[in-house]
């Protein structure tokens, strides 16, 4: 859910003018740097929009960040597809494009393996399972209350934390009610879905499953988990989606956790997944872990050969093409895992997509991707938590551990969605036969989740009949 989480700037000069390398503090730079390298990267060569806005509207205003914007420098070399960020000349942060693998970051000056792009691979065969969705232009509201809901998800108020929605979509029985968007975005821009990335790995476990390659109820049986004694060696697939693991919960209001830790400084992301010892036992409480998602999404490169070719053809032929998705990049590591906890992007209209398969029990063109009953379980509460199995719930709406909401206030009680850091979500309401996506970059409470229920709640109540 997050890249950049507060940064306390003096502890973070003072230790790095001293040299302390190991203190938490100076790592928090190299976060940081590496961060920054990663957000322009995504911005100018794969999202084709202004690297230094994207800068400025998503870590600028992070906690902390206004101590050491002074020393950061970013240089965007367009022939070499990479950015290098430095603090006062020092912790450089690298991150490098390649066709097939999305911006990775790296790890000194080498150079990332060759992965084929996905227009190289063969899609699916049938027509588009959603034509409603491939339409060349934005499309208006007819109906002017929901107009009115969708400009309202889109307004600023003045003197208030910035909304910066990015895109609003609403598609009601597979076609498109109402779509608008930033100035700079279109319907075929690839958007950053933080968290809602989680879905797509839940979707790919969930095929795994069908297919037999992967019992979700079995224990994974990983090496590193099979020491006597590890309680790890009980945690199967189910209990990693439904974040009740074991794992601990690895996000927090600093700029040295876990997670981003994970991402921005380990070479090898998974492998410090495998490496986080559990802190409960598996299935007893709930406990929001990436390094959870990092270990799923390697068993599903692994179970693909290993390779970046092995996974993007299993994503393309099995989930991509299938659905349509013509706009999405599924971001690989230096490793060529997946980086499915947290770095997937897609157009609207591709995250929409994602939606209709579960709206439609997993079933598309007649082909059922997903198990019989996968849905059902994505929708079931994970102990007493607002969150299924790669979905959050809408039956509570009190607080979590984090810093906003279980659930999405004003909206209907059934809906369920995915959710990402700075909101992104996927809002799904069985009922209505209704999808609603909003993405935007909103440091409001939540990612301004408030604002997003109370636009899937108006659409709901233009939508349902008098």
């Amino acid at each position: 859910m997050t890249l950049v989480r507060g940064l306390p700037g003096l502890l973070v000069l003072t230790s790095l003018l001293a040299g302390c390398a190991d203190l938490p503090p100076v790592r928090a730079v190299r976060i940081a740097t590496a961060s920054v390298s990663e957000v322009m990267c995504n911005a100018a060569f794969v999202q084709h929009l202004d690297p230094q806005r994207a800068y400025e509207d998503e870590l600028r205003p992070a906690g902390g960040m206004g101590l050491i914007a002074w020393g950061l420098h970013s240089e965007v070399d367009a022939a070499r597809h990479e950015v290098r960020t430095t603090f006062a000349g020092r912790a450089l942060g690298r991150a490098a494009w390649r066709e097939g693998g999305g911006c990775t970051v790296m790890h000194g000056e080498g150079d990332l393996p060759t992965a084929h792009p996905p227009g190289a691979r063969p899609a699916a065969d049938g027509p588009d399972p959603f034509p409603g969705l491939a339409q060349p232009a934005p499309i208006a509201a007819a109906d002017p209350r929901l107009a009115a809901a969708v400009d309202a998800a889109f307004a600023e108020d003045e003197g208030a934390t910035p909304r910066r929605t990015q895109a609003v979509l609403l598609v009601q029985h597979g076609r498109i009610l109402a779509e608008r968007y930033a100035a700079d975005v279109a319907p075929d821009t690839p958007l950053s879905g933080h968290s809602i990335s989680k879905s797509v790995v839940h979707a790919m476990v969930g095929i795994l499953a069908r297919q037999g390659r992967l019992d979700p109820d079995a224990p994974l049986g990983l090496p590193a988990w099979s020491a006597p004694g590890d309680p790890r060696a009980e945690i199967t697939p189910n209990l990693l989606l439904a974040n009740a693991s074991g794992l601990p919960w690895d996000e927090a209001a600093r700029g040295w956790d876990d997670a981003t830790r994970m991402w921005h400084i380990e070479p090898d992301p998974a492998a410090y997944a495998m490496g986080v010892p559990a802190q409960t036992p598996p299935g007893a409480c709930f406990a929001y872990s990436n390094a959870g998602w990092t270990v799923l999404s390697r068993v599903i490169r692994d179970l693909n050969g290993g390779t970046a070719d092995g996974f993007n053809t299993f994503a393309e032929r099995e989930l991509l093409g299938p659905l349509g998705m013509r706009h999405t990049v599924l971001t690989l590591d230096a490793t060529d895992t997946p980086m499915g906890a947290n770095l997937f992007h897609a157009s609207a209209r591709d995250w929409a997509r994602i939606g209709l398969l579960y709206l439609n029990d997993g079933v598309v063109n007649g082909r059922r991707l997903l198990p019989e009953g996968w849905v059902r379980d994505a929708r079931r509460p994970t102990l007493d938590a607002g969150y299924g199995r790669g979905f959050w719930l809408n039956h509570r709406h009190d607080r979590h551990p984090l810093p906003g909401r279980w659930g999405l206030p004003g909206a209907p009680a059934e809906a369920y969605f995915a959710r990402g850091y700075l909101g992104q979500f996927i809002v799904i309401v069985p009922s209505l036969d209704l999808v609603v996506v909003r993405l935007g970059i909103s440091y409001r409470p939540g990612g301004d989740v408030d604002t997003v229920g109370r636009l899937v709640g108006e659409v709901a109540a233009a939508l349902r009949p008098s």
